[in-house]
């Protein structure tokens, strides 16, 4: 039950953070591709205004009569304002001499002064899709009341040496229809997307914890294991230390044993001192000098070293833990786990950490079980 509420709680977490992100992500992409859009557009009109200037002022030098150059636009442009961006033509008096609806010819032109000035601005492109979209919604009412098609003249150009001017145009209402559609093209490959990578990331994040799951469940056990048997490791230690003090209760005092010597010469300074084997509860080398501490904390030295030293100590009792040190049996206080399956000797009444090896891990436990 546990796993399923985590399981639908990083659901959640990855959904609401996708929708966070989404919601920021998806208004910047949609005005940037749609201010890409109208910027394209704008400069289409741009470049078709210029060239029917261009154009009409060849037929006007060329000796063709004003009113057939205005009647050959005309029927060139007619009934392009369905379009995205279309031309019209006025005169200096500002009224239409030209345009794609018959019936604005002899009207005044309409146009938002303001939108026009900042559209000639130089970073105006960073602007288009708030300028344009803020007029599409102040002329939404008015278009749909008068059955009319919502434009504004966006660039004006005029033809030399003539009273006729042409005009730009962008149908907002083609633009908006335009921008509704990326909208929803945007949305739809976000939902899709988020979909996919919220379901995707659950499955994951579902197969990677079953996974780790299964592996602490495995470390788990194998811990497990490890920790019974280094509890019979103790046991067994304990066993050993109590065998070793009956037999040494009921071994009388001054008998000999063939097992190893009863007493170990070493000094103190220049002072030699007889040291009786069962007070010694280790003896370590350290820069070449051998040290032997007994368990009352007893420190004293011996120039034997620990390989001939330990040939002469009975093997029962003490144990070669490593290079560095011979420990007593007596002297044990715990064995923990150290490492990768390596042992750790807290020795009693003393700081001294004595590491058994991998290696020596096996015949350390041997030996406790004889």
């Amino acid at each position: 039950m546990r796993k399923d509420k985590l399981y639908f709680l990083t659901f959640i977490s990855i959904s609401v953070i996708f929708l966070i992100i989404a919601s920021l992500g998806v208004k910047y992409f949609i005005e940037v591709s749609a201010n890409q859009l109208i910027e394209i557009q704008l400069e289409s009109s741009k470049r078709e205004a210029n060239e029917i200037s261009r154009l009409t002022y060849h037929q006007l030098t060329g000796g063709i009569d004003r009113q057939t150059v205005i009647e050959n636009i005309q029927v060139a442009i007619e009934n392009t304002h369905e379009e995205a961006s279309f031309i019209c033509v006025f005169d200096w008096s500002g009224k239409e001499v030209c345009h794609p609806d018959k019936t604005r010819i002899g009207q005044k032109v309409n146009s938002n002064q303001s939108l026009l000035n900042s559209l000639k601005e130089e970073n105006s492109s960073d602007k288009l899709y708030d300028l344009l979209m803020n007029q599409i919604e102040a002329n939404e009412d008015r278009s749909i009341n008068n059955n009319t098609v919502n434009s504004e003249i966006v660039y004006i150009t005029p033809v030399k040496d003539s009273d006729l001017i042409v005009a730009a145009h962008v149908n907002l209402d083609e633009i908006s229809s335009q921008t509704r559609k990326l909208k929803t093209s945007f949305y739809t490959i976000f939902v899709l997307m988020g979909g996919l990578i919220i379901l995707s990331s659950f499955f994951a994040v579902r197969i990677i914890g079953s996974y780790y799951e299964k592996q602490l469940e495995l470390k788990n056990i194998n811990l497990e294991s490890e920790l019974i048997s280094l509890s019979k490791l103790n046991t067994d230690l304990v066993a050993y230390q109590q065998k070793v003090v009956e037999n040494s209760d009921n071994e009388p005092a001054e008998s000999s044993s063939d097992s190893g010597r009863k007493r170990l010469l070493t000094y103190i300074r220049n002072e030699l001192i007889p040291i009786s084997i069962g007070e010694i509860a280790y003896i370590y080398t350290e820069n070449t000098i051998t040290y032997v501490i007994c368990f009352d904390g007893r420190r004293s030295t011996s120039n034997v070293s620990l390989d001939d030293m330990f040939t002469n100590l009975d093997s029962s009792l003490f144990f070669r833990a490593n290079r560095q040190f011979i420990i007593s049996i007596s002297a044990i206080q715990k064995i923990i786990k150290y490492g990768n399956s390596q042992l750790k000797i807290l020795v009693k009444d003393s700081e001294a950490e004595i590491i058994i090896s991998k290696n020596k891990a096996a015949e350390f436990r041997q030996w406790l079980n004889i």
